[in-house]
Formats: C-alpha cells, sequence, structure tokens
C-alpha cells in the first residue's frame, strides 16, 4: 500500500530535525535486507531516502535516473549488489554515519 503524501512529509520533517531518527530509519531498512525481508527492506530504504537525501540528489550522485532508482527500490525492484551498496554509502554520508555489522548470538 503507497504512503500518503502526508505521511512521507511527516517523516521528512522528523528526519530533518531528528538525527537518531535519521540513523534509525537506516538501521531498520539495513536489518530487514540483513533478516531476508527484502520487500520491507527495499521500502524502508525507500522511505530513508524520500526523507532524507531524496531521489534527485541521489540519481545525480550515483549518476543514474532518479525513476531508476525509484524503481529499483519499489515493491518488484530488485537492486544489483553493487547498486546497492552504493545507495547505502550515499545514504551513510547523508546520515553522517558508519554501519558496522556484528554477530549476535541467536535468543532461541
Amino acid at each position: 500500500m503507497p504512503l500518503t503524501k502526508s505521511f512521507r512529509e511527516t517523516v521528512r520533517a522528523r528526519a530533518r530535525r531528528d538525527a537518531k531518527f535519521r540513523r534509525a530509519l537506516l538501521g531498520e531498512a539495513i536489518q530487514a535486507l540483513l533478516d531476508s525481508n527484502l520487500e520491507d527492506g527495499r521500502a524502508a530504504l525507500r522511505s530513508c531516502i524520500n526523507a532524507t537525501v531524496g531521489f534527485e540528489k541521489l540519481g545525480a550522485t550515483l549518476g543514474q535516473s532518479p525513476k531508476s532508482l525509484m524503481r529499483m527500490f519499489g515493491p518488484t525492484g530488485n537492486p544489483t549488489a553493487e547498486n546497492l551498496l552504493a545507495v547505502i554509502g550515499v545514504l551513510q554520508a547523508e546520515i553522517g554515519v558508519r554501519l558496522q555489522v556484528r554477530a549476535v548470538a541467536d535468543a532461541a
């Protein structure tokens, strides 16, 4: 289900004023991808992009069409590892974080 414009604007406004929220948006997106929840991960990355850098600036930075990037992170998108990692790199720089992966013992 597509997000309403008012919801996107609310998320964007919160992201602009709250650095912790920006980090959480990116962290949740990456965690979903690592948990093999690809549909939610793509949707979360799309929300993170919309709330921070925007597809126009992201496309200019990566030398790719913003429309192509929107499709990659849409419901049926399938970004290559190269594109996915490039986008994550831009988001890290925009948000001012450096993500690290660490192993955590299963709770089970």
